[in-house]
């Protein structure tokens, strides 16, 4: 059911994911994006502990579930890596709006192995993706053309999206099988196990030199822990499909974050692809 606090939690998603991306993108200079991911996810687990008892403990999962759980941590810390990495050598206002590829990647996953038809709809808004990202891609300054895709930005971008796109279904499975603030805990914990293994195989250091670190840390982590609440949020009351599809309206912010704190260029062609590609995610996620 949606009601008003839905519509405040859907607020909150669109604005706290670009702006988490705005300070990650900052402080990617100083430190490696494994181990912000790892201090991050530490930050959430941290404040996560009083609420073990009443969420966690009183309550007996099956193996599956935490099969869930330790997919979705896994899927989620190592999407996360790719995405601070892409960002801290990429545009905001580029990369932002690629996101809109995540519906294109659901639907081919559902043909692959649901095979599920896709509808002239689906069709449209595959056409319009691919036409809003031109607009986006063709402010680059070889302008539009398939190598772009070879960058490592935009290769870490998709890797990204693939990732966290995959496990937003899991975490619907997982407040199906608990609740919202459950999920929200195991994901912070799981997320710092994942993390904190992707951290050490990459022998990445953990030592933090600036004292200013810690201020960056806790906003990022108060930015992630509203983001991915919010999300659990809507996706308890909403289908997952209208709710990814609302999620992309954070595109928008994040092509205007680009210009007035990176002062990106050729917002208007960009936010003129953010719009044709959110259209086009919508009719996908919802046909």
């Amino acid at each position: 059911m949606i009601n008003l606090y839905t519509i405040f939690f859907l607020i909150v998603r669109i604005l706290s994911n670009p702006a988490a991306n705005v300070l990650q993108k900052k402080f990617s200079s100083n430190l490696s994006s494994s181990v912000i991911n790892f201090y991050t996810y530490f930050v959430l687990s941290v404040f996560c502990i009083p609420f073990l008892n009443r969420y966690i403990i009183n309550y007996s999962f099956g193996l599956m579930f935490w099969l869930y759980v330790l997919a979705a941590g896994f899927l989620c810390a190592l999407g996360t890596v790719c995405m601070i990495k892409a960002i801290n050598i990429g545009e905001l206002s580029v990369l932002g709006p690629i996101n809109s590829y995540k519906s294109i990647v659901g639907l081919i996953i559902a043909w692959l192995f649901l095979k599920e038809t896709p509808s002239l709809s689906g069709l449209i808004g595959i056409i319009l993706i691919i036409a809003g990202s031109r607009f986006i891609f063709e402010t680059a300054s070889s302008g539009f053309s398939f190598s772009l895709f070879k960058r490592p930005d935009i290769k870490l971008r998709f890797a990204a999206l693939i990732l966290t796109g995959t496990e937003a279904v899991l975490l619907k499975k997982i407040i199906l099988l608990s609740s919202v603030e459950a999920c929200f805990i195991l994901w912070c914990l799981s997320g710092l196990l994942w993390s904190f293994i992707i951290a050490a195989i990459l022998q990445k250091s953990f030592v933090i030199k600036e004292n200013k670190t810690f201020i960056y840390i806790l906003l990022i982590a108060l930015c992630l822990g509203l983001m991915q609440f919010s999300t659990n949020y809507v996706f308890e009351r909403m289908h997952v499909g209208f709710a990814l599809a609302l999620f992309q309206l954070s595109s928008i912010v994040t092509v205007l974050f680009g210009k007035a704190i990176f002062h990106e260029t050729n917002i208007r062609k960009k936010l003129t692809g953010s719009v044709i590609m959110i259209m086009g995610s919508c009719l996908i996620l919802m046909h």
